[in-house]
């Protein structure tokens, strides 16, 4: 089940206007019951302004009148509601300290399994420089006798989307699209 953005505003905004029960209110926010009535209780989310899910188009007035008459009734959420995936951010982004060493190792499994992708793909899709990039492909990286080829993913410097994504928009490499055209 989806849960509504800003789920913590929202359920402040339901405490604060309607009579539903802390149950119905946890079950839609995604939240436990004991922190809905923290929230009532002012204890949770003190100061905090309510998000009104009706003006967000999240719910509707009739969904919540027809789940105050019925305790037993959970809020649905309406079917046009916005499905709110948050963007990739443009820009150099921050690695860890122990992660930086692991780039390189990502460039070599990158440079190994997809050797059509350009320096510049490789550098957007993991946050390094082109200069790491050429020296890891010509093996005169300051540390290459140690560079082991791993997943990027599973070393965490990029989402599996972000390189389903990347691999996409790669040219087929020349000779492998006339190997599988056989009859």
């Amino acid at each position: 089940m989806s849960v509504p953005l800003m789920p913590k505003a929202t359920a402040v905004w339901l405490v604060e206007n309607t009579s539903l029960s802390f149950e119905q209110i946890a079950e839609f926010c995604g939240m436990h019951p004991l922190e809905v009535q923290g929230i009532a209780d002012g204890e949770v989310g003190q100061g905090m302004r309510g998000l009104d899910p009706t003006a967000g188009g999240q719910l509707s007035l009739d969904e919540i009148r027809r789940c105050e008459a019925d305790p037993a009734a959970r809020l649905q959420m309406l079917s046009t509601a916005k499905q709110y995936i948050t963007p990739k951010t443009k820009g150099s982004r921050y690695t860890p300290v122990a992660r930086r060493q692991d780039k390189p190792d990502a460039i070599a499994w990158l440079v190994k399994h997809y050797p059509t992708m350009t320096d510049a793909q490789i550098a957007k899709l993991i946050g390094t420089t082109k200069n790491t990039i050429q020296a890891v492909r010509g093996k005169t990286h300051w540390n290459s006798n140690n560079i082991k080829p791993r997943d990027p993913v599973l070393l965490g410097l990029c989402s599996q989307t972000h390189l389903d994504a990347a691999v996409s928009h790669l040219k087929p490499e020349p000779g492998k699209e006339a190997a599988g055209q056989s009859s």
